[in-house]
């Protein structure tokens, strides 16, 4: 199949209106309605695609959890099974399950932010789906992913964001496509069922990387009870440019890499080097709103003193699609 036929399958045919429209539809979807508990702190690469295989230049060992970044695609990356990403997301997701074998699934999504100086997690056992996208074919909306929420987890980790300064609250919300339409891939309920609770929790409303990092740092110890962190969202997810050319845009490749080559950076200078990327000219081309970036930042927060891996990519129109490992998996 060829690119073009691959992107075509991608965004099935879809009036570029009508995806126009669903990009303003994220923007504004609001979450549910708020429960009363709440805590408060005290106080280089050629046009195209492009494959990376995870290499060993860490040498840091750790027996923590590793922490995930998915580029998730759209509502239809579940349906799309000939794109390239589609057998990507079934190998994480199987190297979690079969690997990692996790107690619990904490998950932060491009599609959820509260407010600009608050976090909301979801701290129900039961929730549904929201179907935060409009005009795609109608089994996009039947579509369904089982799923048990975590009360006393949630419970945890608005004990950590207190702890870290973050005001957080919690309240009963569906799992938004940023999760289900990725997690239907990576952890099919029919060939590979996640089968542990799964929490999510909220981005800020704001475009601050620095406290996105800070965000990852508050939940990291979550990692020492096998609890894995995976964030989603795109490496490049530009909307507005979207067209059915397979050719990535000048931008689609150049901010990708420089993404790269910051998530891989040493610890100690990686927080400062990707908060950089945030001002570079081609930043708000691959981003015109940074909502599908941010998730990047909580996992490399998350990851602490890990190095974070490049496991694969796909530039491709005005998108790019790496996902990224952060620490070791179990041998």
């Amino acid at each position: 199949m060829s690119r073009s036929q691959m992107l075509r399958h991608l965004f099935l045919d879809l009036p570029i209106v009508v995806l126009i429209v669903a990009f303003v539809v994220y923007q504004s979807h609001s979450t549910s309605s708020l429960l009363p508990w709440t805590t408060k702190a005290g106080g280089d690469a050629a046009a195209g695609a492009q494959m990376h295989s995870a290499s060993s230049s860490s040498t840091t060992t750790t027996t923590k959890a590793p922490v995930y970044f998915f580029s998730h695609g759209g509502p239809d990356v579940q349906y799309n099974t000939q794109h390239p990403a589609y057998a990507v997301l079934q190998s994480i997701g199987k190297e979690i399950t079969q690997k990692v074998k996790p107690k619990a699934v904490v998950v932060f999504s491009a599609h959820w932010q509260a407010t600009s100086n608050e976090i909301h997690l979801n701290n129900a056992e039961d929730t549904d789906l929201i179907y935060d996208f409009y005009g795609f074919p109608a089994k996009f909306y039947q579509a369904k992913y089982p799923s048990k929420g975590d009360p006393q987890l949630a419970a945890r980790i608005l004990s950590l964001l207190g702890g870290a300064g973050i005001f957080a609250r919690g309240l009963k919300r569906g799992l938004d496509h940023g999760v289900f339409s990725g997690f239907n891939v990576a952890f099919s309920p029919e060939e590979n069922p996640l089968g542990v609770p799964l929490v999510q929790v909220s981005l800020f409303k704001n475009e601050d990387p620095d406290a996105h990092y800070r965000l990852g740092r508050a939940v990291a110890s979550l990692r020492d009870d096998n609890i894995v962190i995976i964030c989603t969202g795109m490496s490049v997810h530009n909307l507005r440019d979207m067209s059915l050319d397979p050719q990535p845009l000048p931008y689609a490749i150049s901010f990708d890499n420089a993404l790269k080559g910051a998530v891989e950076s040493p610890p100690d200078v990686r927080q400062e080097r990707m908060a950089a990327l945030t001002t570079r000219r081609d930043a708000k081309q691959a981003h015109p709103w940074m909502d599908h970036l941010m998730p990047v930042y909580v996992a490399a927060g998350a990851a602490g003193s890990d190095f974070g891996k490049q496991t694969w990519t796909m530039q491709e129109g005005s998108f790019a699609w790496a996902q990224y490992r952060f620490g070791e998996v179990p041998s």
